[in-house]
């Protein structure tokens, strides 16, 4: 039980920093080309989701003091997010090098991604506690507004997760009955 309520507290604070972090981002710079919201979506599904946060940021109508933990937890996310790109770098740099040895040091390469696993999660970490500040510097017709589009957001993500789901089965029965039906 308390791992499942730990599970979705995590989910709902981490869907809260993406859902404030990406309304942050588009108001303040375009997405990159290729970004992550591409790797997992066709390219009008980022803009419009992208758009959507937008539209919540104007929805909240921060006062002074608001827009300037928002301010502080979007600088937070945009420096953790380019710490954990280098950080990324640099393993990947890491790796290249030893793939050029005869025998691969599995140990080292072990403790290389665990270090940078546990970079990241502090980094993680310090970005949800940033936008949380700032949730928790909300109202409750603000909080209303932010709890709504992220229950949006799990039934948007639930609907993806079920329509995955009865491809993949269609594929596996659609490949499962060809050999059957060539016996």
């Amino acid at each position: 039980m308390y791992k499942t309520t730990s599970r979705l507290l995590a989910i709902a604070a981490a869907s809260l920093a993406l859902t404030m972090g990406a309304t942050a981002a588009n108001a303040q710079t375009p997405p990159p080309p290729g970004g992550p919201g591409m790797m997992h979506h066709g390219p009008g599904m980022h803009g419009d989701f992208m758009l959507g946060f937008k539209k919540l940021h104007d929805k909240l109508n921060l006062n002074a003091a608001q827009e300037k933990q928002w301010q502080a937890a979007l600088d937070t996310m945009k420096q953790n997010h380019q710490a954990m790109r280098k950080n990324h770098e640099q393993m990947k740099q890491q790796f290249d090098s030893m793939k050029n040895q005869p025998i691969l040091d599995l140990n080292a390469m072990h403790t290389a991604h665990e270090q940078v696993e546990q970079q990241n999660q502090q980094l993680r970490e310090q970005t949800t506690q940033a936008w949380l500040a700032f949730y928790n510097g909300l109202n409750d017709q603000q909080k209303t507004t932010v709890s709504t589009a992220i229950k949006e957001r799990f039934a948007k993500m639930e609907q993806r997760h079920e329509q995955m789901r009865q491809r993949w089965e269609q594929h596996h029965k659609g490949g499962a009955s060809a050999p059957a039906a060539q016996q």
